[in-house]
């Protein structure tokens, strides 16, 4: 079965893996640290202004809401290009966030051409922070053998660790990673999982430098 991307409202993306459904981030987060105020009301010009010289003096929280800004059109216009820009910025700076939306829009081809390497980049920098949905999302990469040689271990970890590390608050994406992994650990043998196992136990996240 192919690969299908679909949105659903709130710009939460799933991507379909065959059986598997993988839950993406979307570019909009709906929270800014400085303009929150502003922007909660709907303020997207205020926020926009707040954002703009903290972002072009290297503020990377600024740089990455400014990607989601012109990711989802609000108050500028939607402009794919200008939002990797300002998510490239951000992630170069070690936002996890930021690094999983760009992978997100290096795989649906937004801005970009697709690049299936790039999106196991930057998914594995947020992963390897510990963003659960990044981790989520590499497993599927490792299922599926797009942008790395197919390894079920591997993708058996990173469910794992997505399972154990989402929000109690994120129960369809905790859901979701455990039905991914079981979907793996179907095609594997016990020494197999043993192993995955065993990486996950020992996995400790890092932490970039910004």
């Amino acid at each position: 079965m192919g690969v299908k991307v679909k949105e659903r409202k709130g710009m939460v993306r799933y991507l379909m893996f065959g059986l598997l459904t993988l839950l993406f981030t979307g570019c909009y987060r709906g929270h800014f640290w400085n303009p929150e105020t502003a922007y909660k009301r709907g303020d997207y010009g205020t926020a926009f202004n707040f954002l703009i010289p903290l972002a072009e003096q290297g503020d990377a929280e600024a740089q990455y809401k400014l990607g989601t800004m012109y990711a989802n059109g609000l108050f500028v216009p939607k402009n794919d290009a200008v939002a990797i820009k300002w998510y490239r910025k951000a992630a170069d700076q070690g936002i996890p966030e930021a690094q999983l939306d760009l992978g997100f829009m290096y795989y649906n081809a937004q801005g970009v051409l697709q690049d299936y390497a790039e999106v196991v980049k930057w998914f594995r920098k947020a992963a390897e922070q510990g963003n659960a949905i990044a981790q989520n999302n590499l497993g599927a990469m490792y299922y599926n053998g797009q942008g790395v040689p197919q390894d079920y271990i591997l993708a058996h970890m990173w469910f794992n660790l997505a399972a154990s590390r989402s929000l109690a608050s994120e129960g369809k994406s905790r859901n979701d990673a455990v039905r991914n992994r079981d979907i793996v650990a179907s095609k594997m043998t016990p020494v197999q999982i043993a192993e995955a196992e065993r990486l996950a136990r020992e996995w400790k996240p890092k932490k970039e430098v910004r």
